[in-house]
């Protein structure tokens, strides 16, 4: 007799949405991205609101059936207002401020080893990058949990597309600085602009995600818009926001939350529920938007199969934030 055991990564099929109604919805937003602007005013409006987003008619995507998640997606409320994003304060209530982020124009620095150094438009990025959406579990090193559906491209494409040199060993994120409109970065104690890195071999795992959409629509200013970095079995601090650069680099940068506090937040930081946090544990997780109901976390937030034999050889590294 045939049983089926379902996998970590997998999602019930009721959450998946029919090819019916993808197709339907997919070929509207084809015809509204046909009559879109290519460029949006760059100000929010008078009356607080930010302008539409001219990439609004690429979404939604279809949903690669290769990732998915047992457990229930958070409601998409919880997951666009409950948010870190530093630049814009310290709390979790954030999202009124981020409206503030002009996304147009939005220019993408790409240096270091790289065949051809350029500054190349976000718009640019998204014509020459393939999108689907996948639907991933969310493990914040605050011991809180989410699970949501992105849309986006892998990252390994967009590494291929950047050309880096063979001695290349890192990917060096880095997000907007703008303390006009992001007043936290006023605060002259943080190491701005907001770096973060991965291993070369980690960035070309299957797993790694430039998200530009999110729920559907195109990606929220406060989750991290116009395109942040989605690691799932990493801490949620390595999903740099708002990226504006990337370097291709021999050496291991120093990223944020490491040069703020290395012992506490480490490069690799890497969910393992057995290894806690100096002020608290990690063995177990808060689903947002369950009314406090939490659940067991899971080595590499349940993505081993996909990412252990990364760190087969790096033993003697200090793997978990």
């Amino acid at each position: 007799m045939f049983v089926h055991r379902r996998r970590g990564w997998e999602i019930p099929e009721r959450e998946a949405t029919p090819e019916s109604q993808w197709t339907r919805r997919h070929a509207l937003g084809a015809g509204l991205a046909a009559g879109a602007s290519v460029l949006a005013p760059s100000l929010v409006s008078a009356q607080g609101a930010p302008p539409p987003d001219p990439t609004e008619g690429l979404y939604p995507v279809m949903r690669n059936m290769r990732y998915r998640v047992d457990r229930d997606l958070t409601a998409e409320s919880e997951a666009t207002t409950y948010n870190n994003f530093y630049e814009f304060g310290t709390s979790k209530s954030i999202w009124r401020a981020a409206q503030a982020l002009p996304l147009r124009p939005w220019e993408v620095r790409i240096d270091g080893l790289v065949e051809r150094p350029r500054t190349v438009g976000f718009d640019d990025i998204l014509k020459a990058m393939t999108l689907e959406e996948r639907v991933y579990r969310f493990r914040c090193v605050e011991a809180w949990a989410m699970t949501v559906p992105w849309s986006g491209f892998p990252l390994r494409q967009f590494v291929e597309w950047c050309e880096p040199k063979s001695d290349a060993k890192y990917l060096v994120m880095q997000t907007f600085q703008n303390p006009r409109v992001a007043p936290g970065q006023r605060a002259t104690w943080y190491p701005w602009p907001y770096t973060e890195g991965l291993a070369m071999d980690e960035a070309m795992n299957e797993l790694s995600f430039i998200a530009t959409g999110l729920y559907g629509k195109p990606i929220p200013r406060q989750n991290g818009a116009p395109l942040r970095l989605v690691v799932p079995w990493k801490y949620g601090f390595k999903a740099v926001k708002s990226i504006v650069r990337f370097a291709f680099v021999a050496e291991r940068p120093k990223t944020f939350w490491e040069g703020l506090q290395a012992s506490e937040y480490g490069f690799w930081a890497n969910v393992n529920p057995r290894v806690a946090h100096p002020r608290w544990s990690q063995a177990s997780e808060e689903l947002i938007g369950t009314g406090g109901r939490r659940v067991p976390t899971q080595l590499f937030n349940g993505y081993g199969d996909f990412v252990a034999d990364l760190y087969t050889n790096r033993q003697n590294e200090r793997l978990w934030a």
